[in-house]
């Protein structure tokens, strides 16, 4: 399986084709998302993004600066990605939810999944600064409006996504923790079936 950035962009990136803010986000991106927001320092994203501190610090003043910027470019990112991954014919298609399992499925699947970036980084938020936050929570926001979309325009249903995103995170926390997704995946199912023959009219 490939990469989260390879499956939206299609290709590889090229770190010497990119200008200096590209590459410096590009390798926080890799960095903050494998190894921690905490864990990464900025002489680090310097060295591997091969800029001097004069050009880093003229893009970002500060790593809050760079945080945000991460976090804004990996929401672009993951959305795309997510929006197109449901759009997938369902294996099932007298199951409206089957293209969440299917996406989720994909991601863990990647060799880059670890866990979901925005989780993470509330979790690493303290001292950061409340535009973090902020930024998770409108993640998670059309993340929902996102699955809003596969279900029918019924008002029975209005509610449902709003449960399937939560079971969707939970999976999510599961897999980072266990590093097995079949297991997470099978009860994920489970549940967006009961939840789908629970939510409105019969189907």
């Amino acid at each position: 399986m490939t990469n989260l950035l390879f499956a939206v962009q299609g290709h590889e990136p090229d770190l010497a084709s990119m200008g200096a803010r590209e590459r410096i986000l590009h390798t926080a991106h890799m960095l903050f998302y494998r190894e921690g927001i905490r864990a990464t320092g900025i002489d680090r994203i310097i060295a591997e993004a091969r800029v001097t501190k004069v050009t880093f610090y003229r893009q970002f003043p500060s790593k809050q600066d760079l945080v945000v910027a991460y976090l804004e470019h990996r929401h672009a990112v993951w959305m795309q990605w997510f929006r197109s991954a449901l759009e997938q014919p369902p294996a099932d298609g007298s199951f409206a939810l089957q293209c969440v399992v299917q996406a989720m499925q994909a991601w863990f699947e990647m060799p880059d999944f670890r866990g979901c970036a925005f989780i993470n980084g509330v979790a690493e938020a303290e001292g950061l600064g409340a535009e973090v936050v902020d930024i998770a929570r409108r993640h998670k926001r059309e993340m929902t409006q996102a699955i809003a979309a596969q279900l029918p325009p019924d008002p029975a249903y209005a509610a449902l996504a709003e449960a399937v995103a939560m079971a969707v995170d939970g999976a999510i926390v599961r897999v980072q923790m266990t590093k097995e997704p079949a297991p997470a995946l099978r009860v994920l199912e489970a549940l967006l079936r009961a939840l789908w023959q629970s939510a409105g009219p019969a189907q």
